[in-house]
């Protein structure tokens, strides 16, 4: 029960946040709204929102929201024709052709789900599906079949701003989660835990609040959930099914899975789970506990609609705060699909980027676990932030003449050549081992691929902002690319080439 000292504490915060909702953002504010719900930001963009408020720029962004992608997907991922995986009795050129063939079609996918991000009217949307696709994790590696992967994609985009509840019913049942979580072992008889556990640990409850009974019970309650070999799709094997009376979190009856779910669903911890998972995409590194609960009640009396509580968020005065300017890291999405965007950059093909962005830590459509990428400092070692910098190195330099870059391996930094970015911890492994040099000579190599046949005209890029003299357009082309003062100044005389590469290269640029 919600106390009244409680709402009166929360009427309190929305009057004092009012005041500033009722003024237009301005730049700096459409900046970072902008740059924290999307992929980088455009100036023509920042500008169209400075005049909102924070009311009607929320607004604007929930309501250009799409559930579908506007780039066509592979032929492959479309392909009805039935799955035939290798059987036991397959031959090993089989076992070794299937394994081709879907790895190279989970390359195609990742290049088309990069393409997206590029080119998408509604960056708002490929966020939510990628912290969805975080939320809710498969993995090829373990689903194998890339169609799968593909369709959970596409269920993902669906409902990334509907409602909770249908999306994790949806994704419950989605192939690639079954497959991934072992529901096609999970039978009468012999329950397997895997989906019962994640379901309330990951999903919805978090950890505490549950124990290894509701776990044990919730498994055969889900006992049959399977997929078909042929056609991929969902499957309840009835026969498979425990239909005997289960105790879920003080439930009792013949419980299917689904009952299961909407068990967890009128959980009160679920709302401000959820809730601040959202924060700590969108805000900050550390939620503020009355703030989640205030959004929470609002989610939850929506009936989980998740508009609902992202806009609390976006309204949110935490949300705009001094203090929580720049504490986030970059992703390498962000990074790669970001920068591309924020420069006017629109490469021909996207996949050498999302493979760039594999060097640096994030591989689309393989997490690294069921926990997902643990985000925020894990984005930063020695490893990784090479490989950031060796990519806005080189795409600062596509203002030369369009040459290859060399393949060679690129000499490790000396102390004055980068910093790590505030509060980041840079972890002491270097680049020593062969494995390390080939994986960072492959990123090399894929980020030139994309980079070659890019053109940056810095010239051009500088003259659209405004400014009477050439120091004021600096002031202001860093004012859009960073979100907090540049670490190392300018040099007074810096040209246009120069001011991009050492603000591209400057510290606070890989933070939002």
């Amino acid at each position: 029960m919600i106390r009244f000292g409680t709402i009166a504490a929360f009427a309190l915060a929305a009057t004092i946040g009012s005041a500033h909702a009722a003024e237009p953002l301005g730049y700096d504010e459409a900046r970072h709204l902008l740059v924290r719900t999307g992929f980088g930001a455009a100036d023509a963009d920042v500008r169209a929102y400075a005049p909102l408020t924070r009311a009607q720029a929320a607004d604007q962004l929930l309501a250009a929201a799409r559930t579908t992608a506007i780039t066509p997907p592979p032929p492959s991922a479309l392909d009805t024709a039935p799955l035939r995986p290798p059987r036991g009795d397959a031959s090993a050129a089989e076992r070794k052709a299937f394994v081709q063939q879907q790895i190279r079609e989970g390359l195609e996918l990742r290049g088309w789900w990069a393409q997206e991000m590029l080119v998408t009217p509604s960056p708002l949307t490929e966020r939510m599906t990628l912290f969805w696709h975080n939320h809710f994790v498969s993995s090829q590696q373990k689903v194998r079949v890339a169609r799968l992967m593909y369709r959970q994609n596409a269920l993902l985009r669906e409902h990334a701003l509907g409602e909770f509840g249908t999306l994790l019913h949806a994704a419950a049942k989605d192939p690639a989660m079954v497959i991934y979580l072992d529901g096609a072992q999970n039978r009468r008889g012999s329950p397997n835990e895997n989906f019962a556990r994640e379901v309330m640990e990951l999903f919805t409850l978090g950890e505490g609040h549950y124990g290894e009974q509701d776990i044990k019970e919730a498994a055969r309650a889900f006992t049959g959930w399977s997929v078909d070999r042929e056609s991929g799709t969902f499957m309840f094997r009835r026969g498979l099914h425990d239909d005997g009376v289960k105790t879920v979190l003080g439930r009792s009856g013949r419980l299917d899975g689904d009952a299961v779910l909407d068990i967890l669903l009128a959980r009160p911890e679920t709302a401000p789970f959820i809730v601040t998972k959202l924060w700590r995409e969108f805000v900050s590194p550390d939620p503020d506990p009355g703030e989640v609960a205030r959004i929470a009640v609002a989610f939850r009396a929506s009936n989980y609609r998740i508009k609902v509580a992202l806009r609390e968020l976006l309204m949110s005065d935490a949300f705009y705060a001094a203090g929580n300017r720049g504490t986030l890291v970059k992703s390498p999405i962000e990074l790669t699909v970001g920068t591309l965007r924020t420069l006017g950059l629109a490469p021909a093909q996207a996949l050498p980027f999302a493979v760039a962005a594999t060097g640096m830590g994030q591989n689309l459509m393989s997490p690294p676990n069921v926990k997902g990428w643990p985000g925020g400092e894990a984005w930063i070692n020695t490893n990784t932030l090479l490989a950031r910098k060796q990519f806005l190195e080189r795409l600062a330099r596509s203002d030369d003449a369009p040459t290859a870059m060399s393949t060679a391996m690129p000499r490790t930094p000396d102390a004055g050549d980068v910093r790590a970015p505030p509060r980041q911890a840079v972890q002491p492994n270097g680049v020593d081992t062969d494995a390390d040099k080939l994986r960072l000579q492959r990123f090399v190599q894929a980020m030139d691929r994309g980079v070659r046949n890019l053109h940056f005209d810095a010239a051009a890029f500088v003259a659209q902002f405004p400014g009477a003299t050439p120091t004021d357009k600096a002031a202001a082309a860093q004012r859009l690319l960073l979100p907090l003062p540049a670490v190392t100044p300018l040099p007074d005389d810096a040209d246009a080439s120069t001011l991009v590469r050492a603000t591209l290269l400057d510290a606070t640029f890989q933070l939002k």
